[in-house]
């Protein structure tokens, strides 16, 4: 069906039909090099990435006297809802988060539980449903925190 070129087969390039496309190649290059402008470092909005050129720009209007709302704000925090497994602990519960999860084989859902510690002001006790959100680490197993029972 199919068969291999062969070594004799195979287009060779000589070296005089490369030597122009080299040349032609060579001088545009060089042309566009010559006329391209060098960015000024001194720029405040050229050269510099969008949030410090947001922070040049927010320290001009504060020298100014106008204020700008600009905040900080933090990422995405993913949140789930679960059941207060246990509150045995001073100012942490254990939250049970089921979800259910199609099996691969038979095609039918499965419930799958994870269990959570999480950081307790609100006073939560066992059996409320509640909604946590993830946080910085605050002990060795805790990086949630409950925002409210639910």
């Amino acid at each position: 069906m199919f068969r291999r070129k062969k070594k004799e087969e195979a287009v060779e390039t000589t070296p005089e039909s490369q030597a122009p496309i080299e040349e032609a190649l060579m001088a545009p290059v060089e042309e566009t090099a010559a006329t391209t402008p060098v960015p000024d470092e001194t720029s405040a909005v050229e050269g510099v990435p969008a949030a410090e050129s947001v922070s040049a720009a927010a320290t001009a209007e504060a020298a100014d006297g106008v204020s700008s709302p600009i905040t900080k704000r933090r990422g995405h925090r993913v949140q789930k809802v679960g059941t207060v497994s246990s509150d045995k602990m001073q100012k942490t519960v254990v939250v049970r988060v089921d979800r259910l999860v199609l099996h691969p084989k038979y095609r039918r859902y499965v419930r799958r539980t994870s269990r959570f510690m999480a950081h307790d002001d609100l006073g939560a006790t066992t059996g409320d449903r509640v909604r946590i959100v993830e946080t910085r680490p605050l002990s060795a197993r805790k990086r949630w925190r409950v925002v409210e029972i639910v």
